[in-house]
């Protein structure tokens, strides 16, 4: 009695979450095979990338023309592989929305579309970035800008479904954090890529004062160590899409009780290093 009432009530060819359908099992794998496939890619085009750094002599803002892909190939795996990481945490039956899979094929396609711009650029010894030196290359540059826009939106998607659509076993740390840290990530990393990308601190480029060349950067980040350089808000900003779940993870495991106060006060925190990492920059200080 109970079943058939709760069953009358049900969405129209959608079953109750306890018993999701054979078809909504597989249509909540398409999310995942999305992004799995997006970092295939990646994968694919980072070794011949790494190759060429070692045999290709040509340089770009005084480092390897092969630098940049290789940047952009791991941050796109460590975002599409955020990505995949929280996926279980949100409902099947919402996993299997159209909303989730329509945002898993943008996120899919904007990533596979820019690194093989970059990745292209790279070959023809082509900056792909702050490059309008032609029709196409200024086109190119624009349409990979709002492609990065979906991207990191697509991202903010799966933040809102981990938090309004949890699944029935997911731990409140991680998908809190997962959920707050996507959503909060987004915000921050497009108003830091407006700004950056805008070059309205002091022209185009991400330097802000100082000697306009990545030569002798930060080690393994390349920032500049001569004045500003607004990559560094940019990257703060980007990677508290991973340092919250991270928090949760932690708090879920020693500290579940302090789990909402913990990331209150990660969030706040990491909001904090962005704010300050970006004013140091707009005033060409170096990070280090």
């Amino acid at each position: 009695m109970t079943t058939a009432i709760s069953a009358s009530f049900a969405a129209p060819g959608i079953e109750p979450a306890s018993a999701p359908s054979e078809q909504t099992a597989l249509l909540a794998q398409q999310a995942r095979l999305l992004l799995v496939l997006a970092i295939g890619l990646q994968l694919g085009l980072m070794l011949p990338s790494l190759i060429a750094v070692f045999i290709d002599e040509r340089t770009l803002n005084g480092i390897s023309m092969w630098s940049k892909p290789l940047k952009f190939q791991t941050s796109l795996i460590v975002l599409l592989g955020t990505l995949v990481w929280l996926l279980p945490l949100i409902d099947p039956l919402a996993r299997a929305a159209r909303g989730l899979r329509l945002a898993a094929l943008i996120a899919a396609l904007t990533a596979a579309g820019e690194i093989l711009y970059i990745t292209i650029q790279a070959a023809r010894g082509r900056a792909s970035h702050f490059n309008a030196d032609t029709a196409f290359e200024a086109t190119a540059y624009s349409v990979m800008g709002a492609g990065a826009t979906l991207l990191v939106l697509s991202s903010m998607v799966f933040g809102l479904y981990l938090l309004a659509r949890p699944a029935a076993d997911a731990r409140a740390g991680l998908r809190l954090g997962g959920g707050w840290g996507l959503i909060i990530g987004s915000i921050l990393t497009l108003i830091t890529a407006f700004v950056l990308g805008s070059g309205a601190i002091d022209g185009p480029g991400h330097w802000v004062g100082g000697i306009k060349t990545d030569i002798g950067g930060l080690p393994l980040f390349g920032w500049s160590r001569s004045g500003g350089d607004l990559r560094v808000p940019h990257f703060f900003a980007t990677h508290i899409m991973q340092a919250l779940p991270l928090l949760g993870l932690l708090l879920d495991r020693f500290a579940p009780r302090l789990v909402k106060p913990g990331l209150i006060v990660g969030a706040l925190a990491s909001i904090a290093v962005v704010a300050a990492t970006f004013l140091q920059a707009v005033s060409g200080q170096p990070f280090l």
